[in-house]
């Protein structure tokens, strides 16, 4: 892949910028990337089919009865066709022949014609407004999402484009881009859109058209955001609802604000493009917002597997700490908003934080959007199903916890799928000194002068190994390996020797004349770990989970002892951690097995709670709090009969990683346990 969604100006001010080819071709991602090019892209165009988006494009375009009606549920379903088209045109890009790639290419310029004749002459695309019998343009910018699809359709031409070398969608985008900016702007009509989406496609049209109106026209959707365009919502009795400025990100400028809010995917496609706008401009306010956000979002409103959006209401994030693993919304979308938010700041700054956040998302809650097999989709990702949650496991709309082959709203598939398709823009990048490496996966990667091979077992083996192929002959250059945050230890060696490097703010920088040929293994530890959340995160205190590597596991159902419920289970202090790999298992996984404590509550009383004594010495109660004193007769929470528990019982738990949990039946899953209290 030689083009990815980010190509920066030569006069961008960023620190790194994206490697100039860069291809995946074994492992972890290329068996993902696999599926997803042969199941879930092929699948597409018959899955828009059956949702109605294509039937809405032929209507607007005259092919079918124009008044028939708007086919689906949502304003936004053109958006779904667009993605589709972007996931679909970072496909071609990877290159190949044979059936299958000529297949999906008819299907490309299929549905692009489709887009190009349902365009109005003027440039205006959006078919819920276009066939609707008194729908108004632009009226609505609270839930309309015009210039949201307007993104999509930018960000779709421009893969296109780049994919292929064809013009004929990216005509359709200009003209599109050009009526929004005659439309709105300074002087003009100074709303913004209630969802995010606009500002980084402009962006992007600009950087490959070179036109500069829509550079200035994305910075002013940024900055006019917190100025009360949209307030609380769409003015009474009008249609929709009124959820508050903060929902839409409009209760304060992006540069005044402290906390992300809101509607997690909104928030992040604005902060996303907010850092498109910086990276071209150079504006060091914006920047300095940026980050100030990024870290509150990383510090205090991110799940361990790097979903963000605690709240079912609204989608949106919660308070600080506010991270329950049962009512996790931690949508696929928004996962995929953070990981193109955090690229572009890694690019921006140079920093590798914000690639080990990606790194987190991208293999746990970013992984298990999709199911193993391509078909199956979450739309929501908890970090806990409870074994007797039996109306979530029952439910037939789009938040449920069992996979489903679409959406009413279907908004998360494609956006998976245009992620995988262009993942190998996100693993490299390069800078006037060298390369640097942000994610593992076999392939090779040209950036900063140099070109290397990876070849690595990553995530399930912690070796990597890398052959420098190309670097300048008469200089010194610095290859850049990042450390994970949660590497314990590592080694590197460069043609078997031990380096004298040593890591430093991420990042293991390797400077010297190299010869072709040469060859970097770095080695990190991969041993099982418990993770314990800060106490401030009170809905998982008192709880650990597992991890090995870049991956968060789960305990699930099937994987247990029979008749041994979940729910039931305390991890035992002290229990060894023992790693396994199971080629045969959810296509070949290292799964993590420990000893735990089964401890069943007797559940024939009427009421939850327990005596946890008086909490004062002596007098008439005399019983310390959680000492188990004479008063109640048992220690409370040491499973005595007093509470109504049996005696614990140990028993040997398998965990699995969290991103294949849903690959088989309905069942409990949890990532976060309970850690059994040691005798005392």
């Amino acid at each position: 892949m030689s083009a990815g969604p980010i190509r920066l100006s030569e006069a961008a001010h960023t620190a790194l910028r994206p490697a100039t080819a860069a291809r995946i071709t074994g492992g972890f991602w290329a068996a993902r990337r696999r599926v997803n090019a042969e199941v879930s892209v092929a699948q597409g165009p018959d899955r828009l089919e059956r949702a109605g988006n294509l039937a809405n494009l032929r209507a607007a375009a005259g092919a079918e009865a124009a008044r028939s009606g708007f086919r689906g549920d949502f304003p936004f379903q053109d958006s779904d066709v667009h993605k589709w088209l972007e996931a679909a045109s970072w496909r071609l890009a990877d290159g190949g022949e044979g059936p299958a790639e000529e297949e999906l290419s008819r299907q490309v310029e299929r549905l692009a014609g489709l887009v190009a004749a349902a365009q109005a002459e003027d440039g205006y695309l959006q078919t819920y407004y276009q066939l609707g019998p008194d729908a108004r343009r632009w009226a609505e910018p609270h839930w309309g999402h015009e210039l949201y699809c307007a993104g999509h359709l930018l960000q779709a031409a421009v893969a296109h484009h780049r994919a292929t070398g064809r013009d004929g969608l990216l005509a359709v985008a200009v003209r599109c881009a050009d009526l929004v900016d005659a439309t709105f702007g300074p002087g003009k009509d100074e709303t913004v859109c209630g969802h995010p989406e606009i500002e980084t496609a402009l962006v992007e049209l600009y950087r490959e058209t070179g036109e500069r109106r829509y550079l200035e026209l994305a910075g002013h959707f940024v900055d006019r955001r917190g100025r009360g365009s949209l307030g609380d919502g769409p003015p009474e009795g009008s249609p929709g609802p009124r959820p508050g400025a903060p929902y839409w990100q409009d209760h304060v400028p992006v540069r005044e604000a402290t906390a992300v809010t809101g509607h997690a995917v909104r928030q992040l496609y604005l902060l996303a493009g907010a850092a498109d706008v910086a990276a071209e401009t150079g504006d060091t306010g914006l920047r300095d917002a940026l980050v100030r956000l990024w870290e509150d979002m990383a510090a205090t409103k991110t799940y361990l597997t790097g979903g963000v959006g605690s709240r079912h209401e609204l989608e949106s994030f919660g308070d600080a700490y506010e991270l329950p693993p049962d009512r996790a919304y931690a949508e696929t979308c928004a996962a995929v908003a953070a990981i193109h938010f955090g690229w572009r700041m890694a690019l921006l700054t140079g920093e590798a934080r914000y690639s080990d956040l990606v790194e987190r998302t991208l293999f746990n809650g970013f992984a298990s959007g999709v199911s193993l097999d391509g078909e199956r989709w979450l739309y929501v990702n908890p970090l806990h199903v409870r074994e007797d949650d039996e109306h979530r496991k029952a439910a037939t709309g789009d938040q449920n916890t069992h996979r489903t082959p679409w959406f009413r709203c279907a908004c998360c598939p494609p956006n998976v799928m245009r992620l995988l398709a262009s993942l190998p823009h996100y693993m490299a990048s390069g800078d006037a000194e060298g390369l640097q490496l942000h994610q593992y996966a076999s392939g090779s990667y040209e950036a900063g002068g140099g070109a290397v091979r990876v070849g690595t077992g990553y995530p399930w083996e912690g070796r990597i190994a890398v052959v420098v192929d190309a670097a300048p002959r008469d200089a010194d250059w610095t290859l850049s390996l990042r450390i994970p945050h949660w590497a314990r230890t590592y080694e590197a060696t460069v043609g078997g020797e031990p380096v004298a490097e040593r890591a430093e703010d991420g990042w293991l920088r390797l400077r010297r004349r190299w010869r072709p040929g040469e060859t970097v293994v770095l080695s990190l530890a991969l041993d099982p770990r418990l993770t314990r959340p800060d106490p401030r995160v009170d809905g998982v205190r008192g709880c650990a989970a597992i991890e090995r590597g870049p991956l968060v596991y789960c305990l699930e159902r099937p994987d247990q002892p029979a008749g041994l419920r979940l729910d039931d289970i305390a991890l035992a202090p002290g229990a060894a951690l023992s790693a396994e790999h199971r080629p045969e298992l959810l296509g070949g996984v290292t799964v993590i097995t420990s000893r735990a404590q089964c401890r069943p509550v007797a559940r024939d009383g009427w009421w939850p709670y327990r005596d946890g004594g008086t909490g004062s010495r002596g007098g008439a109660g005399g019983a310390d709090v959680g000492s188990g004193g004479e008063a109640d007769g048992a220690d409370v929470g040491s499973g005595g009969e007093a509470d109504g528990a049996e005696v614990p019982e140990p028993v040997r738990v398998t965990a699995i990683p969290y991103y294949a949990w849903a690959n088989r039946e309905p069942g409990a899953m949890r990532v976060w346990l309970p850690v059994q209290d040691p005798p005392g």
